[in-house]
């Protein structure tokens, strides 16, 4: 599985060095954040694949990794058995249309490219997890108990005076 890191400029799909021969590529795939033009979740990557593999690996059902060419652009793929994943619409990038990965994480993804990251990349989980708040925000003093109105007792009826 890629690991994603992503600092206040970049993205950066980390690949281990058997994806990386897979995919016919020397090293990682790096993308500008202002080229990401659309983030999106997916249940099966596989549906998401267009075009062929150049240069690239695919066993049907089990992975596909590597450089996609089609009519629509060229796309950077790693994708993995029937998992979920996420689709990357990039604009501008200077050599891929979209980046498509089967990831666990793609939830912690969206989210974290919501948050400005620092300076130094961190895992997307990291940034995501740090984002959402895990302690519940305190009730203001005032509305910690709430009060009810209560009607006034009626007063008993005065006994006419007999003279």
């Amino acid at each position: 599985m890629v690991t994603l890191l992503l600092d206040s400029t970049r993205l950066e799909v980390v690949l281990s060095a058997t994806e990386r021969a897979l995919a016919f590529r020397k090293g990682n795939v790096i993308v500008e954040r202002e080229t990401i033009a659309k983030v999106q979740l997916i249940d099966d990557p596989w549906t998401w694949l267009r075009g062929i593999q150049s240069p690239g690996t695919r066993f049907p059902g089990v992975v596909a990794i590597g450089t996609w060419k089609s009519v629509n652009g060229v796309d950077f793929v790693v994708v993995r058995r029937h998992l979920p994943g996420v689709v990357l619409d990039l604009e501008g990038h200077p050599e891929f249309q979209r980046v498509l990965l089967t990831t666990r994480h793609g939830l912690a993804l969206v989210q974290a490219l919501q948050v400005d990251a620092g300076e130094h990349p961190a895992d997307v989980v990291t940034l995501a997890t740090a984002a959402i708040s895990t302690q519940p925000e305190a009730a203001p003093a005032d509305s910690a108990r709430p009060t009810r109105a209560r009607a006034p007792k009626p007063k008993p009826a005065a006994k006419p005076a007999t003279a």
